[in-house]
């Protein structure tokens, strides 16, 4: 009887992860969910089965221990969505770097790594420094490796549209933006990136290659809020404010530990362009991404005080 080949997928427990679960399950690959040492159960998507093993990136053994039966490995995990609490140096550089070495120790067949657009060794971003350097450590191996930077991924239960959603309803009258609001990003629909994740690994032709695609439309950050606001049915002005003021109300609420929508890691999206051809997916992945106003409806509840699904 043929082996079922075995994923073993990093950041399971994130929004993409699990996403990438449930597309996952619908396949013939076993799942293997690496979980980061904690007093709390895992967050698995409920109803799905997986595979759970317990090891932090910063152990070796325990990577190698997780890696035996993998054939491949979807590098998804990242301290960013932690803000100033998330260390990006053990988890994102150095956990990338403990993770590859032990799957070319183990064999592994394909290593496929989540980055970000404008992922660059020199930015003056730690998340894209970090995300720049984690690809060195992945290139510079022999893993069969893909490497997948991604515009800012939207979706039920997101960090991005879900977080405006709520400080929309939460501020009333008016509406904070980065200065003007005219940095462009180009937003991927969450489902269109697991398709995309999973389109990669059957594809010998994305082997030892780096692709960047975002989804069909460069929105400025101002037309994205406005969207919001329509499908929200709210009114509010939107204020103009000077990044370094917010930058710094965000790190003091990071500091305090207040419950906000945000984290400074976010605002570095906003600090400059984060865009890719348009052409990007239909081109290599044969894929019509989603626009933007057409699947933002799961935000309506947001607006009527719910929580949205």
């Amino acid at each position: 009887m043929r082996r079922m080949k075995k994923i073993l997928l990093t950041g399971a427990t994130g929004f993409i992860g699990k996403a990438l679960t449930r597309h996952l399950s619908e396949t013939d690959y076993e799942v293997r969910a690496l979980i980061h040492p904690s007093s709390k159960s895992p967050d698995l998507p409920k109803g799905i089965p997986v595979e759970a093993t317990v090891s932090g990136l910063n152990d070796i053994r325990g990577l190698q221990a997780a890696l035996v039966g993998v054939d491949f490995v979807y590098h998804l995990a990242s301290q960013e969505a932690l803000g100033a609490r998330g260390d990006l140096l053990e988890t994102d550089i150095k956990g990338t770097r403990n993770l590859v070495q032990a799957a070319q120790e183990s064999g592994v067949e394909r290593f496929i790594y989540l980055s970000h657009l404008g992922a660059d060794r020199a930015s003056a971003y730690p998340v894209m420094t970090a995300k720049a350097i984690a690809e060195e450590y992945i290139r510079n191996s022999s893993l069969d490796y893909t490497i997948l930077r991604a515009g800012i991924v939207y979706g039920p239960q997101d960090r991005f549209t879900t977080a405006l959603a709520k400080m929309i309803q939460a501020i009333p009258l008016v509406f904070p933006i980065p200065d003007q609001g005219d940095t462009l990003l180009q937003p991927l629909w969450i489902e269109d990136l697991a398709n995309i994740l999973l389109w990669i690994l059957d594809n010998p032709k994305t082997k030892r290659e780096l692709f960047e695609i975002g989804g069909p439309e460069q929105l400025s950050f101002r037309d994205i809020v406005l969207t919001l606001l329509d499908v929200m049915d709210i009114n509010r002005k939107l204020v103009p404010v000077s990044t370094p003021l917010i930058r710094f109300a965000t790190m003091l609420a990071d500091y305090l530990s207040l419950k906000i929508p945000s984290t400074i890691f976010w605002l570095d999206y906003l600090a400059t362009n984060r865009t890719c051809s348009l052409n990007a997916i239909p081109h290599i992945f044969n894929l019509l991404p989603s626009h933007f106003a057409k699947r933002i409806e799961y935000l309506r509840p947001i607006a009527e005080g719910k929580s949205s699904s």
